[in-house]
């Protein structure tokens, strides 16, 4: 019967595996606590990739997810994350990360430098072994890259965790945000370094000054423009920084977060950012999602993997929480506070998963790599709930504290 189906007919029956599994263990095995419905979206794409179901059923594999259904599920996951990313460029509050510079810089610092530090050790240990760097990265850039995965808080990620626990519009999930948002920033330059190829440099600086200089037209236009009028605005604006980033060998996902930051959050009405960002999660996310976990990759090994995901896993979780306890002696936080920032901003999941999704593209990291990085973000992002919850239920008078 199979033989009959045409593409746009296969290409729904793997939207139909992509969106009702998902729901239906997170539905039916209530898994929220654990792990939210974005995670196990993306379990289920590891579970539906080569590696798991196209090992033991081939033929499904090959079938389902051919080389043209898989065309168009890229392209659905490409505009989909750049969307989710200009949302998060859109949401960055520099200004209230200025008006507590001190203790911002700091805390930001710290959760990011030290996991970024553990990260990059063990990226230099897995040096020793072949398989994990990937053929065109040189050394430094696969130390940095594996680092800062190691250090990435995801934005987006943590805002819906935090909503979950009911602390997003209180003092300290205000304080958080401000420390993810410039970590955040961090990690897309950092990024942009890694990129940064020396045979395009004239096309990079020839982007970053169009940009500069449009930013100026794109920012007085928007004010000008009714609410309505914005939202359409700024997805050309999306495509257009996108298309300019990816020319100049920045990447598009690099010019999807400049569209974003270069934004004001209350140029729109902060309910529909909030149904916007929950909007694309639902239809059009779960197919990245999908499509992420489709990419790992098991040929080295499964045990050697997983010790390289639980060496990454230790050193991601404990560098942010070293990070957070170092920052709270030098600003004097009361007992247990750091430990609660500290598990929120370790939280990996989307952004990272973007970040490493890119090293692959380049060839900075291998597909053993990737998964590697990829088991390691969806171990933190489990973890968070479980580990945060109860401490907050013993320590309520931290959610209304103020530096």
């Amino acid at each position: 019967m199979h033989t009959t189906m045409n593409t746009t007919e296969i290409f729904l029956l793997a939207m139909l595996l992509i969106f009702s599994i998902p729901y239906l263990v997170w539905r039916v095995c209530k898994t929220d606590y654990y792990a939210p419905l974005v995670v196990v979206q993306i379990i289920t794409g590891v579970l539906l990739g080569p590696g798991v179901m196209g090992a033991i059923y081939p033929d499904y594999y090959k079938f389902i997810f051919n080389p043209s259904v898989m065309l168009a599920m890229n392209g659905i996951a490409w505009w989909a994350v750049m969307i989710f990313v200009m949302i998060a460029g859109i949401e960055l509050d520099l200004k209230q990360a200025w008006a507590h510079r001190r203790e911002t810089t700091i805390t930001s610092a710290l959760a990011l430098g030290v996991p970024l530090a553990f990260g990059a050790a063990v990226a230099a240990g897995m040096l020793g072994y072949a398989g994990w760097i990937g053929p065109k990265a040189m050394t430094w850039q696969f130390v940095v890259g594996v680092g800062m995965a190691c250090a990435v808080t995801a934005l987006p990620i943590l805002i819906l965790l935090m909503e979950k626990l009911d602390i997003l519009r209180q003092p300290i999930g205000q304080r958080i945000l401000r420390y993810a948002s410039l970590d955040d920033i961090a990690i897309w330059g950092v990024l942009a370094l890694i990129l940064l190829d020396w045979d395009r440099v004239g096309r990079q600086l020839g982007f970053l000054l169009a940009f500069g200089i449009a930013t100026v037209g794109y920012r007085r236009l928007m004010v000008w423009l009714a609410e309505r009028d914005r939202w359409y605005v700024g997805l050309i604006w999306l495509a257009l920084c996108g298309f300019g980033a990816d020319w100049a060998g920045l990447h598009f996902m690099v010019g999807a977060f400049l569209a974003g930051a270069v934004m004001d959050a209350h140029w729109f009405d902060q309910a529909k950012m909030d149904l916007m960002r929950h909007h694309v999660l639902l239809a059009i996310m779960p197919v990245y999602f999908l499509s992420t976990g489709l990419r790992t990759n098991w040929d080295m090994g499964s045990a050697a993997v997983f010790i390289a995901a639980g060496a990454l896993l230790v050193a991601s979780v404990g560098g942010k929480l070293i990070g957070a306890h170092i920052a709270g002696r030098i600003l004097n936080w009361k007992k247990g506070e750091a430990g609660i920032i500290g598990w929120l901003l370790q939280t990996k999941a989307l952004i990272m998963i973007i970040f490493v999704n890119i090293l692959l593209d380049k060839q900075i990291i291998t597909s053993e790599t990737f998964t590697a990085l990829l088991l390691m973000a969806i171990a933190s992002t489990m973890l968070t709930v479980p580990v945060v919850y109860p401490r907050l239920q013993r320590m309520k008078e931290i959610i209304f504290r103020n530096t």
